[in-house]
């Protein structure tokens, strides 16, 4: 994963300007998603500014590209997730009536 290209800023500027590539914000904002908090994400890649994962992040949703549809999958399976956990709490619920009312 190629990291950052180093580009000056303005005409007449020292301080170069980081730009990343499209792979390496893909993967920071796929850390994100996982459930990675954006200042740890910050803090191991060497960013600056949470703003930027936000940015990146907006952006690449917004796309619809792989970041998306890893997304749309995520939800998918959360939500099956849910679904069974629910049946569950249903299950316990009236297992809980059933047996209580022996007592």
């Amino acid at each position: 994963m190629s990291k950052v290209r180093l580009r000056k800023s303005g005409v007449g500027s020292t301080t170069p300007r980081r730009q990343y590539t499209r792979e390496f914000k893909e993967e920071a904002v796929r850390m994100v998603l996982d459930g990675h908090s954006v200042a740890s994400v910050c803090e191991r890649l060497g960013l600056s500014s949470p703003n930027l994962l936000y940015t990146w992040k907006r952006q690449l949703v917004g796309q619809g590209g792989a970041t998306a549809v890893g997304l749309e999958a995520r939800v998918r399976e959360l939500e099956a997730e849910l679904k069974r956990v629910e049946q569950e709490r249903d299950i316990l619920k009236k297992a809980l009536a059933i047996f209580g009312r022996e007592r």
